[in-house]
Formats: C-alpha cells, structure tokens, sequence
C-alpha cells in the first residue's frame, strides 16, 4: 500500500511539474511596420531579452515566436535604418503591432565580411562601400550589377550586356585579374577563362542582402587577386528573408535600329525561402536573361602603321582593315610574287619593275560580326542553399550556384563564349567566432 501511495505521489507531482512547463510555453505574434507610412517590414529582428529566441518578418511584416518562460516578456526589434525598440507582452492572446521610426545613422552601421572582424563602417581600415537590398530594388538599373557602376571610385568596362568589369585603382580593361569578386565567400573567377564572370553565375536580385566594394588595394586581407579592388556580394540567409518572390522586368533594346531592328529584352527571376523549423530553412533561386548583344557596325578604314583612321573600303583599298572586320588585319607585300612573275613571264618584266618599287600589301578579306558572332544572349542560373543550425550559434550552410548560357566577350578582340557552364558548390561551418568554408568551381 504505501509503495502505490508513493507511485501514485510521484505522478502526480511529475503531472504536475509537466503542466507548469507547458504552461511556460507562450507562442507570441505580431506585425511590424514603418511608424510613418503604416508599410509592413520584412526581415526585422525580433529577439527576446535575457534568452536566445529569436525570429524575422515575413515579407508582410509578421512574425511568430515562442517563449519558454512565463509572462511579461520584454522583445527587442531592430533593423538597420531604424530605432532600437524594446517592447513589454503580458498577453499573448493579442496580436503586437510595433511601430518603428526611422533613424539615421551615419557610420553606424555594422560591416562583417569587408575587414573581416564586425566593426562600423567610419572605423574601418580600408574604404568601403556598401549597398543594401533597399538600395538595389531602388536603383533605376536593369541588373542588380549595374548598380555598381552608380559608386563613387568605380570604373566600370562594359564587354556585353552580361560581361562587365569593375575597377577601383589604375587602369581598367576587360576580365580585370586583380579584382576580386567573392560571392558569399567563394572566388567568382572562371578556372578556364581566369578572370571573374560577374554576374553570369551565383546571385539574382532577389537573392541579394548586400554588396560591399573595398575602393583600392584590399591585397592585405584578400591576396594579390585584390591590387585593384574587391567587390563581396552576399545572398539572403532563408532563416531572415522567408516567402516566394519573383519580379519580371521586360524591355526594349536598339531603339534606334543602327545595328539592327528594335528587339525586347527579357529578364525574369524568383527567390523561394522556407523556414521549415528554427534549425532548418532552405532556399531557390533561379533567374533567366534573354536580349540581342549590340555588334560592331564600324566599317571604316583603319591604319595599323600608325594607329589611325585612313578614307578606302574593301573596294578601293587592297589593304583594307575594317575596325569591326576580323581576320582583315593579316597583310602580307606581294612584291616577291611579282617578281617570280616577272622572271616566268620577261616580257612583263619592265611593267612589274614600275608596281615593285614600294610595297604592295595587300590583306584577307576577312568577316563582320554578323557573319561569325550570335548576338543572341542567353544567361540562365540556378541557386540553391540549406542551412542546419547545429547550435542557436553555429549554422552549417550547404550551397550551390550554377549557370549556362551565350555571352559575348570583349578583350582584344571579340570572342563569342556559346554554351557556357560554370558552377560553385560549398559547405561552410559558421560561428560568431569562428567559421570554416570548402568549396569547388567547376566549368
């Protein structure tokens, strides 16, 4: 008897310490919004003070989070360009709705990746630039890379509407092997072609958190790859940005119709975040980019001798050199062929005499642009990422980025890259502390 009065003790009081935990459990839900124009704000922080948990807005601005503790509870919402608030819930019946002022904050703002430790911007040891999300949706660009351009310090070369190189110090060109372009810490440089491919792989719009831009020689914390700059582009982490997004942006190109008749210009993208619990959350992303390149029309006559314009065409000059002809710039004299004729055929001899006194070049006919290169610009990309939280401070980050398509590339001359594919694959171990990275590029 007194053994079942103890069992029957000991349920009870382990009945009553279960119910007093999940009594603990409070699941608290809210909206966030600009206390100015009443617009929802997504990807706010929300954390609760004196504990670990914490969640972001969704793209409407709501957010769900779960306290193991009892009531009042005091959370804590931020995000750049707004005020810290500190906001008291004694109920979690009700829905908070949390207002947020706007605030500046020059210099305040917390830059990782650029110096590699968290420091503010005004303090740091190298200049930097940086552009957020809001920034990019708000640039009048067709591509998120044409923002870049738009930075104080920044010369940009234009090869293709997909192929441009930016520089920050001395001389600009086509493929700049001393500027770094890391996205999410991977060497966005092509193994095969050894220069960075931009935006051809690796982030749509959609899928863009930030970019910095370290103005000048950043060699002393990226290598020699950084003598002339390094630009760091970092994509959304799906535990922070949640929700299916696409945009698609439609235009005109040639409007003038010099190269051609007037052609439409395609670009379509969609992001798909998911939190599927608070240690896991994944991502997709893909884009597509469908346009007609621009191609050189300019027929003039050029003169190698001197590096100058010269009046002929292919009709009137035997030497003809078309600035935007290939294949013409090959001459050769043919003074020595006349002359074997002259030695087959004497009684030409005294006519060939008069034609051999100066050189005779003469070179290939060679092709325009229309004849050997497809204009026909196809760039398509695919992303994807999953994110294990080992720990509330350690998250594990599986990634991938691949792309394909026809490109044209401008360097010394003009080459027609078709049928292009390039992937990045990583596994990466992050801490506030610490973080390990391996990855791969395949082309």
């Amino acid at each position: 008897m007194k053994k079942l009065v103890t069992y029957l003790s000991t349920l009870a009081l382990t009945s009553f310490i279960t119910m007093d935990a999940l009594a603990q459990i409070n699941t608290i839900t809210g909206l966030v919004v600009n206390h100015i124009n009443n617009e929802s704000l997504s990807a706010v922080s929300v954390t609760v003070k004196g504990s670990e948990a914490g969640t972001f807005t969704d793209d409407r601005g709501n957010f769900k989070i779960s306290v193991n503790q009892k009531l009042p509870v005091t959370l804590i919402i931020s995000s750049v360009g707004f005020a810290l608030q500190e906001i008291e819930v004694a109920n979690a019946a009700q829905t908070v709705t949390i207002n947020l002022e706007p605030t500046n904050s020059l210099g305040q703002e917390v830059v990782v990746s650029a110096s590699r430790v968290p420091q503010k911007i005004l303090e740091s040891p190298v200049s930097i630039e940086r552009l957020s999300a809001a920034n990019i949706r708000n640039a009048p660009a067709a591509n998120f890379y044409d923002v870049i351009s738009t930075l104080k310090g920044v010369d940009v070369t234009t090869s293709s509407l997909t192929f441009k190189t930016p520089t920050t110090r001395g001389f600009g060109g086509s493929g700049n092997t001393r500027f770094n372009q890391l996205v999410d810490g991977m060497d966005n440089q092509a193994p095969g072609l050894n220069f960075s491919v931009g935006a051809i792989i690796g982030l749509n719009e959609l899928d863009v958190d930030n970019i910095e831009l370290l103005l000048g020689a950043s060699s002393a914390l990226y290598g020699s790859g950084g003598m002339n700059g390094t630009l760091l582009m970092t994509s959304k982490n799906p535990f922070k940005y949640q929700g299916l997004s696409f945009t698609v942006k439609e235009g005109i190109m040639h409007t003038d119709g010099s190269e051609r008749s007037p052609s439409p210009y395609h670009n379509w993208a969609l992001r798909w975040g998911v939190k599927v619990s608070d240690k896991f959350a994944f991502k997709i992303t893909t884009e597509l980019i469908q346009a007609k390149d621009w191609i050189g029309t300019d027929y003039r006559d050029y003169d190698r001798s001197n590096g100058k314009l010269k009046a002929g065409t292919r009709a009137t000059d035997p030497n003809y050199d078309g600035v935007n002809v290939f294949g013409d710039e090959t001459t050769a004299d043919i003074r020595q062929v006349l002359n074997g004729v002259a030695g087959q055929a004497p009684f030409l001899a005294p006519f060939i005499s008069t034609l051999t006194r100066q050189p005779i070049n003469i070179s290939r006919t060679g092709y325009t642009e229309q004849q050997i290169i497809d204009p026909n610009t196809v760039n398509f990309k695919l992303g994807a990422s999953f994110h294990y939280k080992i720990t509330p401070g350690t998250e594990a980050i599986l990634a991938a980025y691949w792309g394909t398509g026809n490109t044209i590339y401008t360097g010394a001359s003009r080459y027609s890259i078709k049928d292009f594919k390039m992937g990045q694959y990583k596994l990466e171990l992050n801490n506030k502390n610490w973080m390990v990275r391996a990855y791969t590029t395949q082309e």
